[in-house]
């Protein structure tokens, strides 16, 4: 069975489709990311092999053993999505260049993505960095 999902899905498959992508990083198996990224995709709008987005996350998840992802709102249009997050976890070591102060931090992050062939081919996110900075300042 081929688990790529199939190019033209409708909107409810690309929904299904970004969830299970969530589902994937809240559960660390990463090593599933092939079926969710092509071999390289542009990140905002730098050239990214996917072993470095898995490495990048597997840094992300290292630093934060705790950190999840929560869908807020998820928009499908055509083969793009739109998806606002809530990010929650506890850093045990420095993170984004800050060090951990025992504070369990809460943010907001907003991603867009482009479907291409029934895998992503262009991301671009945004995280409330400010909002990190302060929780984890107190």
């Amino acid at each position: 069975m081929n688990n790529h999902v199939s190019a033209g899905m409708t909107p409810e498959e690309l929904r299904d489709f970004y969830r299970r992508y969530v589902e994937l990083a809240n559960n660390r198996d990463f090593d599933r990311m092939d079926e969710f990224a092509h071999d390289e995709v542009i990140m905002n709008g730098t050239p990214v092999a996917r072993d470095d987005m898995v490495a990048e996350f597997r840094r992300h998840t290292d630093a934060v053993p705790d950190l999840s992802w929560e869908i807020q709102e998820l928009l499908v249009d055509g083969g793009h999505v739109a998806a606002r997050l809530i990010d929650t976890g506890t850093p045990q070591r420095e993170w984004n260049g800050l060090a951990p102060t025992g504070a369990t931090v809460s943010f907001a992050e907003t991603a867009f993505y482009e479907v291409e062939d029934g895998r992503f081919k262009h991301m671009w996110y945004m995280m409330d960095a400010d909002s990190l900075r302060a929780q984890l300042s107190k």
